[in-house]
């Protein structure tokens, strides 16, 4: 709890309370005189007062009807004080700070941080960043989370929302590189290794070099290791994400309108370094190895052409029917690099793959694929309680004669029904240790996260704006966090 003086202090109003102002702060009208002398109504979610008085200006916002569970209360929380922030904000405030009576400081944290969150690369009238602090005696909440923890979970989604909207030519994969490695810098227990392409090429990772065929601008190979648990024995959580910084399509050229949008296909890369730094920040008591293929899908000289037949790290060859069907084709040989080399218990990949994703679940759902029944649950249960939801898809070998149909042992595209499954189906054949042998479990659980989706949205959210979101960074940092506890 703070001593300074902000520039506006955010009161969530309740259907049968009033939040308290801090002490330091009463003035003769309560807020509750104010509220009601405007007619607003408490019932109504996110209706909003803003009063200027001597000291500190007021910013009132309704949380509405209480949900029908406990998940659905908190992300109710979360709107009415990011719309506090925002309507602070906008009346000048630069230092706010928020009151979070009867509900988590750290869902209080994640709004305030979320909401304040502003990507610009003008040169003039940049407005400085807020200051946000809670007033709020911190109570004893026994999840563990708090002020804190929604901080630095806010943080980690805020930087995956930066690393996608800067554009191509700001963000090639030696950027990235640079980028990852100074956030980890001086964090304990992180090893960065950047891997170049005489790298992969040593390891035969030629599908994952094939893409990168086209373009003068050398892919990267990012491995990042986190050693939060140095004496245990367990196997790691294995994080994998594609990192294609500009996708034009290749010689399956997309067409340009929207296609600016593709600076945010290394969305899975952006969201699985971000996941891997908040946990490091948090010091969770788990191991991680994180891998992320880098690459820019050009239209040149060189480029794979529709037909050309490649050989994956693990042998099996793959007919490439569309150059635009190329992140599967980075995840193919970097799943198999992950779990042939570290053998992970569980082993998530997160990926912008598919446009039939978005069809199929919009922006509200991140869409999984998973072998595991229990690796779902636990998804299930981040993500829901972080409200960065997740939706199972199936995944299912009928799906298999649409890309076994090839010459070569698969082909990376399976036409549009069930794109988004058939694509999962093919990032399976390259996932070692996932087939049970002789009735026992099989060695990883694995999940592969669609977030073609969820990557942007054109709605303004309260603590989500239009652009580039940075899911599904809070649910895989909550997943995280849950095992850790659960270890």
């Amino acid at each position: 709890m703070s001593s300074s003086i902000p520039d506006a202090i955010v009161l969530p109003v309740f259907q049968k309370e009033f939040s308290p102002v801090p002490e330091q702060f009463k003035r003769e009208v309560d807020p509750s005189v104010l509220w009601k002398s405007t007619r607003a109504k408490t019932e109504k979610a996110l209706e909003k007062r803003i009063f200027h008085q001597d000291g500190p200006t007021l910013a009132l916002v309704a949380v509405g009807k209480e949900g029908s569970n406990e998940n659905a209360r908190r992300e109710a929380a979360r709107k009415a004080i990011a719309t506090g922030v925002k309507a602070a904000r906008d009346a000048g405030a630069r230092s706010i700070g928020v009151v979070s009576h009867n509900i988590l400081t750290h869902d209080a944290a994640v709004a305030s941080k979320l909401a304040a969150f502003k990507f610009t690369l003008k040169t003039k009238d940049v407005e400085p960043p807020l200051a946000i602090e809670c007033l709020s005696e911190p109570p004893q909440e026994e999840s563990g989370l708090d002020w804190k923890t929604g901080s630095l979970y806010a943080e980690g989604q805020n930087m995956a929302r930066e690393l996608m909207e800067l554009p191509g030519n700001l963000m090639t994969p030696t950027v990235f590189c640079k980028r990852a490695t100074q956030v980890l810098k001086g964090l304990p227990n992180v090893t960065v290794h950047v891997r170049d392409e005489a790298w992969a090429a040593e390891k035969e990772m030629r599908s994952f070099l094939s893409v990168t065929a086209g373009t003068a601008e050398p892919a990267k190979f990012l491995e990042i290791h986190y050693n939060g648990a140095p004496g245990s024995n367990s196997r790691p959580l294995g994080l994998v994400g594609k990192g294609i910084t500009f996708d034009t399509g290749g010689i399956s050229i997309k067409p340009s309108a929207n296609m600016k949008l593709m600076r945010g296909d290394m969305g899975g890369a952006a969201t699985v370094v971000s996941v891997l730094t908040t946990i490091a920040k948090l010091q969770l008591p788990i191991n991680v190895v994180m891998v992320a293929p880098l690459a820019e899908n050009m239209p040149g000289s060189k480029a794979t052409k529709p037909g050309d037949v490649i050989v994956a790290m693990n042998g099996k060859t793959i007919e490439v029917d569309n150059t635009d069907a190329e992140g599967r084709l980075v995840l193919a040989d970097a799943l198999t690099y992950i779990s042939r080399e570290y053998k992970p218990h569980t082993l998530i990949d997160v990926a912008t793959l598919t446009g039939a994703m978005e069809v199929a679940l919009g922006n509200v759902f991140s869409g999984v694929f998973s072998t595991s029944d229990e690796l779902w649950a636990s998804l299930q249960s981040a993500g829901e309680a972080e409200y960065d939801r997740f939706w199972r898809m199936p995944l299912d070998e009928d799906f298999g004669p649409q890309i076994y149909r090839s010459n070569a042992d698969l082909c990376n595209t399976g036409g549009k029904p069930g794109g988004s499954c058939t694509a999962a189906l093919f990032l399976k054949a390259f996932v070692e240790g996932i087939e049970s042998e002789n009735g026992a479990e099989p060695l990883v659980k694995w999940a592969h996260i669609d977030i073609a989706g969820t990557m942007d949205t054109t709605r303004e959210g309260p603590y989500q704006n239009a652009g580039m979101t940075g899911r599904a960074v809070r649910g895989l940092v909550e997943y995280a966090r849950q095992l850790a506890k659960s270890s």
